[in-house]
Order: C-alpha cells, then structure tokens, then sequence
C-alpha cells in the first residue's frame, strides 16, 4: 500500500507520525515533521500502521543532511537527520504529550509545568560509555555490534559517533584482540563495555562473559596490550536482559571506574549504572540542588541512590542523607564514595518499597528510579513520609507522567518539569521534576 503523507510530529519512538488518507495514525520511518512523502505501509494494525518513506516530494525546514552513517545504519541515532534545535523542541513536546494522555493533566497546565528543553553541549561525542553486543558469526569470527530497538538482531559495526572520540576506536582494536586471544574457542563473551571519563583519563575495558573457565592472564595482556586501559575487568552473567551479575574479576588495573561530576569524584564498578553523559548529568545535580532548596540539617531520603549521584552532593550541603538501593554493586560503590568524600551517609541496601516504611516523616526526598518508573507502592510510602519538596529524575516520559497522577491522587502537585536532553541525536529524554503538598 502506497500513500502521501504529510507528516505531523515526533513519536517518543524513532518514528514520525503522519495520518493516511483513511485517517489511520501511521508511524514513519526516517520522516521529519513538515515532510510531505510518499511512503510505503510495511505493517496495518486495526488502529496504526507503520511504513517507510519511499520519496520526499517536500522535505521539512527542520531535516538536516544526517552525520554518521555506521549511526544510521544501526539505528543508535535515529533522530539525527533533524536539527538540534527542533530536536530539543519534540523532545519537550513528548513530555507534555506523555502528562497530557498518560499523566490525564489538562493542556494548559502541561504547558505551562514543563520547561523548555536543556541542550546538550555537545551533540556527537557526548557518551562517556560505549556498550556493544558479541556473537561467533557463521564463520566462527568474533563479531561486535549494536542490537536494533526492539530486537535481537546484531547489526555489525565497531563504533558510534555518540561516544568519546578517545573510544570510538576500542571496540575495533577489542575485535581483534579478542579474536586473537580465544582462537577458534567460544568463551561465551556476548558483551563488551568501555568507559571513558575526560575528568580522570580512566578508561575501562568490561569482558561481559557467561560463567566457567577463562584465560585471565592472557586477556589481561592482549587486550592490554591494544588500548591502554586503566582497567579490564571481566563481568560473569548469563547473556539477556536481566543481566543477573554472577560476579567480578579484576584481570588488570583498577577494580572500578572514575568519574567527576563538578568537583565530586565518583568510582563505578563495572555492573553498576552511571550516566552517559557526564556534563549533563553535573547539570541535573545542580538543579535537584537547588530546587531542594537549603538543605541544611534536614532529613532527605535518596530512593534509588546508585553510586551517590545526588546523595553525596546533599551530604556536603549540610543535609542528612539517608540512601536505599538495592543493587549490591551500586551500594558497594556508595559506601566507597561517600568514605572517599568523607561525607557521612546512612547507607540502606534493599527494596525501596519497603525500607521507605522505616525512614519515618522526612524534609525531602531525590527519587531516580529505573525507566519502569515507581513501583507499586512507593508514591504511597513517599507521601506517607510527608516530606515538603520531592524531586523526582526520570528518564521515561511515560512512566513519569503516570506517577505524576499517582502523586496527585496523594495530595502532591507536580510544580516544575525541566526535560534535558542526555541523549542527542535520540528521542530519549531526562525528566527534573519537583512536587509541593497541595
């Protein structure tokens, strides 16, 4: 099926959004807002369809000549034929999109709660962190890729222009050593990790490995030997999603990871989260910092905590910071952050929706949960605790906006919502938000 469209605005997705003839919403592949093309229907669901464009007969003010290629091939960056400016502009729009249909708050106040979009400095080059899958191809090569959205295809390619130029070529020179090094031999490696930080100069190779027998010397020292790393270090887990970590092995250098946001240094391990973009991140501690206000001898409750990101900050501005979070890894690298800053932290490792009951009423409370959003729960444990001011940190437009309603049935109103682009080049968005008591 063949039609024209004109096409209207950005999905939270790769896609586009035009109507066809009938008046069915169909998502569009590589189509920018203001393009009239002609497209070809690849998928008709009873209510959507899905196509790609076959033609522009008029292309939009906004689309853009795309940078990279390897980018576009593996669909790492698919919003990049748009200019950055309207980029930032979709990506707010989605955001008062999400409050309006997920979130059920009226059109003026979810224009007039959410802020514009705070840009990236920069806009390629901004990942501190590269992550790429592996397989043994048909001809029982070593081979590293990106898995397309949504599937477990693995499309070859040795790098992205997102990342640090400092590691845009690893993974290549990882290929080949990793090649050497395991022969013919399968050793189950089915992902590769490398973090770099401009702050520290640390770079760090992870092996993501199934468990079993390894050759750890010889991989300290081939893959030593093609980058310099400050540290490898192989990561046993069974290959999926859930990415249940069986353990740990340092074969070279440093056990974790460091980075600086402003002036704090901070130390990951390997399977523990940090944020990709470094810059972005000091500006999203900045601004739960001072929507929180003084915070001077309070008592604050840091749900979700990782490795300190904001309860470290709080701590050194006078606040009594209390942090749960349930990843051993991450609460590892709390303990060891706050000792390394010599702040002093109550460090909580367990579920939130659960330890939350015992902190008792609280001044205010930093929420960063996952991209699931809260759990079944946790608003109601929030508001139990009364505190004054919470900021809550998103990274899944969707989600957030449900618990915004959540909140709300709680008595908490949603005050400000500043997007701020992590990611450029993509349709992904981080959420600063702060809720009152009604």
């Amino acid at each position: 099926m063949d039609a024209v469209v004109k096409i209207e605005r950005m999905a939270y997705s790769p896609d586009a959004v035009g109507h066809l003839p009938n008046g069915k919403t169909v998502f569009v592949e590589g189509a920018a807002p203001g393009d009239t093309v002609d497209i070809k229907v690849t998928e008709d669901k009873s209510t959507y369809a899905r196509a790609r464009v076959e033609r522009i007969l008029e292309a939009s003010p906004v689309r853009t000549a795309p940078t990279s290629q390897v980018d576009l091939l593996c669909g790492t960056a698919p919003w990049q034929h748009l200019q950055y400016d309207a980029q930032l502009e979709y990506k707010r729009a989605n955001v008062v999109d999400a409050l309006i249909r997920t979130g059920k708050a009226a059109e003026e106040f979810a224009e007039s709660v959410v802020e514009t979009c705070l840009p990236s400095k920069r806009e390629w080059g901004y990942r501190n962190k590269l992550e790429m899958g592996c397989v043994m191809d048909d001809k029982g090569l070593f081979t590293v890729g990106f898995h397309k959205e949504g599937s477990d295809e693995l499309t070859g390619a040795d790098s992205s222009r997102l990342v640090h130029k400092k590691i845009e070529k690893v993974p290549k020179a990882l290929c080949g050593a990793i090649r050497y090094a395991q022969g013919s031999r399968d050793l189950g490696i089915h992902r590769i990790g490398v973090r770099h930080s401009f702050a520290t100069g640390d770079l760090e190779v992870a092996i993501w490995t199934k468990p079993g027998p390894f050759p750890r010397a010889l991989f300290a020292k081939t893959l030593g030997s093609a980058c310099k790393a400050s540290g490898i270090i192989r990561v046993l887990a069974e290959p999926g999603k859930a990415r249940n970590v069986k353990g740990v092995e340092v074969l070279d250098g440093r056990g974790r990871w460091r980075e600086n946001l402003g002036k704090i240094e901070y130390a990951t391990s390997a399977p523990a989260f940090f944020q990709v973009n470094t810059a972005q991140a000091s500006h999203m501690v900045d601004m739960v910092l001072e929507g929180l206000g003084d915070v001077r001898g309070a008592y604050v409750a840091d749900l979700y905590a990782g490795g300190g990101t904001f309860g470290i900050p709080l701590a050194i501005a006078g606040a009594e910071v209390v942090a749960i979070e349930s990843s051993k890894w991450s609460v590892r690298d709390l303990r060891a952050n706050t000792d390394h800053n010599e702040v002093d932290i109550e460090v909580v490792g367990g579920d939130v929706a659960y330890e939350l009951e015992m902190l008792g009423e609280l001044d205010a409370l930093v929420v960063d949960p996952p991209r699931a959003g809260l759990f079944e729960g946790v608003v109601d444990g929030i508001a139990t605790a009364k505190p004054a001011r919470i900021a809550y940190v998103s990274c899944n437009p969707s989600t957030w906006a449900r618990d915004v309603a959540r909140f709300a049935k709680r008595g908490y109103k949603l005050v400000q919502a500043k997007p701020v682009d992590m990611f450029p080049q993509t349709y992904h968005v981080e959420i600063v938000s702060f809720f009152e008591p009604e």
